[in-house]
């Protein structure tokens, strides 16, 4: 997907285009990660739509519970998914720093003659 540490740094325009494939991907992981908590706590938490919603929301980013859950299946549910949310903020923050992290990194290996565009003398 990326250039190797051989091969010149990228234009802009494909750090660019890197960043928003990046940014699509981690959005796409979210959402469907937001759909896997409306429905568990919609039809297993046995909570309202709306409840569901703002409950999986709010436990998604990182703030916590905000209904009450009443049965052993539903607090079951929950806990899973809090860990599991944990788990999808990782991986989303890593799919949105890929490109800088990489971008930075092959820079620091090309020869500023190596660099497209710049003049070394």
């Amino acid at each position: 997907m990326f250039e190797n540490k051989y091969q010149p740094l990228a234009p802009l325009k494909v750090f660019y285009q890197r960043v928003l494939k990046s940014l699509l991907v981690a959005m796409l992981i979210l959402m469907i990660c937001l759909l896997i908590g409306i429905l568990g706590y919609h039809y297993i938490a046995k909570i309202g739509w709306i409840d569901a919603i703002h409950n999986a929301s709010m436990i998604l980013s990182g703030m916590g519970p905000v209904a009450e859950i009443k049965n052993t299946s539903g607090k079951l549910f929950s806990s899973a998914y809090a860990l599991f949310s944990g788990v999808a903020f990782i991986t989303n923050v890593g799919f949105l720093l890929a490109p800088a992290a990489h971008r930075f990194f092959h820079k620091l290996h090309v020869d500023d003659s190596d660099v497209q565009g710049e003049d070394t003398e």
